[in-house]
């Protein structure tokens, strides 16, 4: 679609955004590196652990909410901006706190930045890409979120080995979260090139404004025909609030609501902000530890990649039922490692392909598929309820799995994330739908023709 400059335009656009999930990336995982030396600076019991490890998460699901209304109202482009002096000032406080409420009052900033990149780049992304390359684009804030991850890993792991034990529970973990700031401050400044959405514009009525943003990514014959798609739809047309709940629309509701609740259930988290925690319990020392979590890093960004060559050749479905079934396995492997003799490699072994299947599946495409089932009319408050739900379950598991291992042991505590594995595979099978190759004006209609 488009003259190779749009191509390279629409590449840039789409890269900007995806910095904002690797910035997302790297707040939420920055803490796995921070958390032993930050409970041991602030003599954090489990229940703080947890709160800490979470910390971030609690402005994650108030800022995704409020980011559907208010971008809708503001647009995309000015809440990426917004996100981005979040994300510089979240890491700077984060690294001075001398408190542990005003650590967490600076990881809570950084979580409504995560919140609302959450909600706007999969929008902005979807609402700009052309069908035919809305998957692999869309996959794109997923490679930036696992990119952020494994820089995030790496970073931790070399600012760790600077000084002693003494020197990380005073001062490593600080430069740790500090370093978030150089990223953040290079996004604002890339977003200055930006767009704003053209499918946001002719919601507000801008019909020349969105034309003309169309005309950066196709040709001029490509984005007239685009643009009198979206006003046949009724995208200039706003929907009130309730239209989201419409008898129409319950299935792709259930579909986002459902999605965002199993792909956090099983226990991803649990691996991204506690992977070193999650091998020293397997028998790791705290280097060995530290080398795992950056593996889990690698394989992450890794298979990620196969996710991004496979979502617009195999379908969202068919990649979502392999690896539910995949990680499913993996996880059983994990809970029956502990306390084995296989405790160790073997866990490391499990838990790289549990990370394997779910970066191939349920890390990159609910968010693929949340952005892209809804009309446009209501898409950006449909997609802040589809990405507060992320974040509420995202949330229980990252508060809940210092307790968990703590009460239970971390063997049956993977087996209930296998569980959860389980059942996204019969929810997947039974409820969802492919949508590879299909406009968005096109899936939105769907819903009335079933």
């Amino acid at each position: 679609m488009g003259t190779p400059a749009n191509v390279r335009w629409l590449g840039y656009i789409t890269g900007v955004a995806a910095l904002g999930g690797f910035l997302f990336g790297y707040d939420t995982a920055v803490i796995a590196g921070a958390i032993g030396a930050l409970r041991d600076h602030f003599g954090l019991t489990p229940v703080q652990e947890g709160q800490a490890g979470a910390s971030a998460i609690w402005g994650c699901l108030p800022g995704a909410l409020a980011a559907g209304f208010v971008a809708d109202r503001f647009g995309r482009k000015r809440m990426l901006l917004t996100c981005g002096v979040l994300y510089a000032g979240s890491g700077i406080w984060s690294a001075l706190a001398p408190t542990f409420p005003s650590f967490l009052a600076a990881r809570f900033g950084g979580g409504l930045a995560i919140g609302i990149s959450s909600m706007v780049c999969p929008t902005y992304i979807a609402e700009i890409a052309p069908e035919r390359r809305r998957g692999v684009l869309g996959t794109l804030f997923q490679l930036g979120i696992v990119l952020g991850i494994f820089l995030v890993f790496f970073v931790d792991q070399q600012i760790q080995a600077l000084g002693d034990v003494e020197w990380n529970t005073s001062t490593g973990w600080r430069w740790m979260l500090g370093s978030e700031s150089i990223p953040a401050v290079l996004f604002l400044v890339l977003l200055g090139w930006v767009p704003e959405s053209p499918r946001w514009l002719a919601l507000r009525g801008q019909v020349a404004a969105a034309e003309a943003a169309l005309r950066r990514v196709a040709t001029a014959d490509e984005a007239r025909c685009e643009l009198g798609q979206i006003l046949a739809a009724g995208a200039d047309e706003p929907a009130p609030f309730s239209a989201v709940f419409a008898p129409v629309l319950r299935r792709p509701l259930a579909i986002a609501v459902g999605l965002a609740i199993l792909s956090q259930a099983s226990g991803i988290n649990a691996i991204m902000y506690y992977a070193p925690e999650v091998f020293r319990a397997a028998g790791a020392s705290t280097d060995a530890a530290f080398e795992s979590a950056v593996w889990v890093g690698a394989v992450n960004l890794a298979f990620t990649l196969v996710a991004l060559a496979a979502i617009d050749r195999l379908g969202r479905r068919p990649l979502l039922l392999l690896g539910a079934a995949v990680q499913t396995i993996a996880l059983a492997f994990v809970g029956a490692s502990f306390g084995t003799a296989s405790a160790g490699a073997g866990t490391l072994v499990a838990v790289l392909v549990y990370v394997a299947a779910f970066a191939v599946a349920m890390g990159p495409i609910p968010w693929v598929l949340i952005s892209e089932i809804f009309p446009g009319p209501v898409r950006g408050r449909a997609v802040a309820i589809g990405v507060g739900t992320i974040w509420a379950a995202c949330l229980v598991v990252a508060q809940s799995f210092p307790v968990l291992k703590d009460r239970l042991g971390p063997g049956a505590t993977f087996w209930i994330y296998a569980a959860c594995s389980a059942l996204s595979l019969a929810f997947v099978f039974v409820l969802v739908p492919e949508t590879r190759g299909r406009r968005l004006e096109e899936i939105a209609a769907s819903w009335s023709r079933r």
